[in-house]
């Protein structure tokens, strides 16, 4: 079952996909606006008090090295200072999750597939770790 975090979060994308957006409100990085990206998704998720999800993604004019796709992301999972989860598609490197200290390729569909697979991901982790809401 998909957390309630998830379901905000992909209902606020999939307004911003089908919303014209004001970019003054969104361009948080100077780089990304110079592709001429629109940020879709700028979120911090508080999950406990030491555990929070990060959630970015931009659409951009052209896809970023390496990705057949023009979204460049990073959804991270940050547990007491420690990244334990991310998704991201780095220049160079293409879509791929980084588990611990391991580094998988990944398969992107679309923003939607994306945050699902990462909330999935999130509560996998935690069922793992016996990391619970407190």
């Amino acid at each position: 079952m998909v957390d309630v975090p998830y379901t905000h979060t992909l209902n606020r994308l999939l307004t911003e996909l089908t919303t014209p957006s004001n970019t003054a409100t969104f361009f948080a990085m100077n780089a990304m606006n110079a592709m001429n990206a629109r940020a879709l998704l700028n979120e911090r998720v508080v999950m406990t008090e030491d555990s929070f999800a990060e959630l970015v993604v931009w659409h951009i004019e052209s896809p970023p090295s390496s990705s057949a796709h023009a979204f460049k992301y990073r959804l991270a999972l940050v547990v007491a200072g420690i990244c334990v989860l991310r998704y991201d598609n780095e220049a160079g490197k293409g879509d791929h999750k980084h588990v611990g200290q391991s580094e998988v390729l990944y398969e992107f569909e679309s923003p939607d597939v994306l945050l699902s697979d990462f909330w999935k991901d999130v509560d996998r982790w935690r069922r793992e770790h016996e990391y619970r809401d407190t």
